[in-house]
């Protein structure tokens, strides 16, 4: 049966909160198994202590993929989904099974087109039971995907007529509306291609009866997305190394933002010595935000101070938190995933 888009949001904003809530402690024992140790914590300020015990570790989990991205815990079933975006794949890892093949193709599904430099879905989150928003890159929309059938329903594809340029990340608020970005990443020539029909990179909200709304079209790089706790934050990350930036958006109760700000200007940052960029972010149920950037990810409070630095010794394009208890921060980090434990929890 087909689902129109209005059916699909409102169904996601009755179970938004249950997506975003973390398992109960029973749900599963610790992890006895061993993985390698990689990277490093690089502390900043003593306050980490209280987020990152001083001896957590960086493990590897799985490697030998192309790019991964957009990490995504599924509680029921205790497992994990990301993309590899330029393989056009959605694996998916459990503690249980280990590493396998969830979906091939994960975007686009035609013939090989010639205006695309990837094809895959690229951000992922969680939209309810059995169920996660897809940033799907490939076909160059917002899309849910029902995890039992593998079946898209394109919440969003257009804006005024013209398409969307390669949806890049994506967050679903209490109420049901979805917030993304739209860099031109996923086609080929980026800003330069003959196939992007918008003239900016955007940032956007899909309202629960499935209207769209661009809410800044002023940013070169818009990647990264999330919420604070109360939802009355909006973070969107700049991944342009001559402005690698993090800025805070007030959000006011119609969805509407106002007063960005520089929450984290990591410009200074970039280089080989720090690889990445500003990219993924997820926010803790205390506020904290792990931040992808220059190096790896950023800890950073919600008024903008560095605590430390997660690294894998590579570049971190997003993590989502995850586990039994939401307490482990997964990472997708270039050709592998990584994950570390930490002493608060996902939203």
């Amino acid at each position: 049966m087909s689902l129109s888009r209005r059916t699909v949001l409102a169904a996601a904003s009755g179970l938004a909160v249950t997506a975003c809530t973390t398992a109960p402690e029973a749900a599963a024992p610790e992890s006895t198994m061993s993985y390698p140790a990689i990277g490093r914590i690089r502390r900043l300020d003593p306050a980490l202590d209280a987020i990152i015990a001083p001896g957590a570790v960086v493990e590897q989990l799985a490697d030998g993929f192309s790019w991964s991205e957009g990490p995504v815990w599924v509680h029921d079933g205790d497992y994990l989904l990301f993309s590899d975006v330029p393989e056009n794949r959605i694996h998916r890892w459990s503690e249980a099974d280990g590493l396998s093949l969830f979906m091939s193709p994960s975007g686009w599904a035609g013939a090989p087109d010639p205006g695309l430099r990837e094809g895959g879905s690229n951000g992922l989150f969680p939209a309810g039971r059995g169920a996660i928003l897809m940033a799907d890159s490939g076909t160059r929309a917002v899309s849910r995907l029902t995890l039992a059938t593998k079946a898209k329903t394109v919440l969003a594809e257009r804006y005024r007529g013209k398409r969307f340029n390669s949806p890049n990340d994506v967050v679903l608020s209490k109420t049901g509306a979805v917030f993304f970005t739209d860099p031109p990443y996923g086609l080929k020539d980026d800003d330069r291609s003959p196939v992007k029909e918008l003239a900016f990179n955007g940032v956007y909200r899909i309202a629960p009866d499935g209207g769209v709304t661009l809410l800044d079209d002023s940013l070169t790089r818009p990647n990264g997305v999330a919420l604070s706790p109360d939802e009355r934050t909006l973070y969107v990350a700049v991944s342009d190394p001559a402005a690698a930036i993090l800025y805070a958006y007030d959000v006011d109760t119609a969805g509407a933002v106002s007063n960005r700000r520089v929450l984290s200007d990591m410009t200074a940052q970039v280089g080989d010595a720090n690889p990445g960029l500003p990219d993924g972010m997820k926010v803790a149920h205390d506020g904290m935000l792990f931040a992808s950037g220059p190096g790896g990810i950023h800890v950073i409070t919600p008024q903008g101070r560095t605590l430390g630095v997660v690294e894998t010794g590579g570049p971190i394009a997003n993590c989502a938190f995850g586990g039994p208890r939401g307490d482990m921060l997964y990472m997708t980090s270039g050709n592998r995933i990584a994950r570390v434990k930490t002493l608060t929890r996902g939203l």
